[in-house]
């Protein structure tokens, strides 16, 4: 290569990053970013058809609509939400890649994975708080147990001999059970499912007693006499749910509530980031959304991407001592 070439394109190579630098720089940015362009994605690490897949394409038909783009919902299930997690963690840091968080992601995996192969505190940036879900403890409607005290009746004649049906290993229902086993003494034994429909059939199968998991994934058959609604785990009664009492009517204190969030992995800009927390806010207190995520057993919440900062944190340090409570060990 002649050293005019050599040059010339040296000289070509500078201008191109010294272009980069003025387009991510805080001036360029002064005016909001001209953002999004083409399509976004937005990355759930559960299956089609649990909590949070429901919860993300309700969100994500209101943020095409406000944006005038396709926000595509791409499902990564796997153990611990670690595919998807990963995958949201390694794609570019323009926005054109959203990570939609369940608890679980964010404050279980990181102490019962060794190698979890994220850190949602380095990897990612929190962007907006989306909304809390809390669940729901059901049986078969055909069962004698109408309540928790029934339950805690019936499985401790038959210490180990009933199951409860976990959607996943190491998952928020898992661990809800398991604390609400040891609570109530119940002496109930564990089966992982894959998931919440398998951990359903395995209720109305008659292969367990008992699940738990988040409301919209069981509110169906709830409503259509199949399931039996025992009680919430939240702290309060809930709005369209009041027949139901709150596990803490009957162990004190008891709560465990899921919840979403958005974030997007370290090195977004954050002209994009307060885009999209501006935008998820709005949506969320849109009355139609609203609505609709109460019927599901969800309640939308709105904050700054500080807010959920801080909030996941806590929620870690919750689990954290759960996890050692219950003896669990890192896989």
């Amino acid at each position: 290569m002649s050293p005019s070439l050599a040059r010339r394109r040296l000289l070509t190579a500078a201008a191109s990053l010294a272009a980069a630098a003025l387009l991510h720089s805080p001036a360029a940015w002064a005016q909001g970013p001209n953002w999004p362009t083409r399509p976004v994605k937005l990355v759930v690490p559960f299956p089609a058809g649990t909590a949070p897949d429901v919860a993300a394409r309700l969100l994500a038909d209101k943020l095409s609509q406000g944006w005038g783009q396709s926000v595509v919902v791409d499902n990564r299930p796997g153990a611990g939400a670690i595919p998807g997690m990963v995958a949201a963690a390694r794609s570019a840091p323009d926005g054109y890649t959203i990570a939609f968080v369940p608890a679980a992601a964010a404050t279980i995996t990181p102490f019962v994975h060794k190698n979890p192969q994220y850190d949602i505190n380095t990897d990612f940036v929190a962007v907006a708080p989306v909304a809390t879900a809390p669940m729901m403890i059901v049986v078969d409607a055909r069962s004698d147990v109408h309540n928790l005290a029934d339950l805690a009746r019936l499985s401790r004649s038959k210490p180990g001999k009933l199951n409860f049906a976990a959607a996943q290993v190491n998952s928020l229902p898992h661990l809800t059970g398991a604390m609400l086993d040891r609570l109530g003494k119940l002496g109930m034994f564990t089966v992982p499912y894959q998931g919440s429909p398998a951990a359903v059939n395995g209720v109305l199968g008659g292969d367990a007693l008992m699940t738990i998991d988040g409301i919209a994934g069981l509110v169906q058959h709830v409503k259509a006499g199949k399931l039996r609604a025992l009680a919430i785990t939240s702290d309060k009664r809930l709005p369209g749910f009041e027949d139901i009492p709150t596990a803490s009517e009957t162990y004190k204190g008891f709560e465990s509530v899921g919840w979403f969030g958005l974030f997007v992995p370290t090195g977004t800009p954050q002209p994009i980031v307060d885009a999209i927390n501006a935008h998820t806010n709005k949506a969320m207190a849109n009355p139609d959304l609203v609505q609709r995520f109460a019927e599901l057993g969800m309640y939308p919440r709105t904050g700054s991407a500080a807010s959920l900062k801080d909030f996941t944190q806590e929620q870690q340090q919750l689990f954290k001592r759960w996890v050692a409570e219950l003896g669990l060990q890192a896989q």
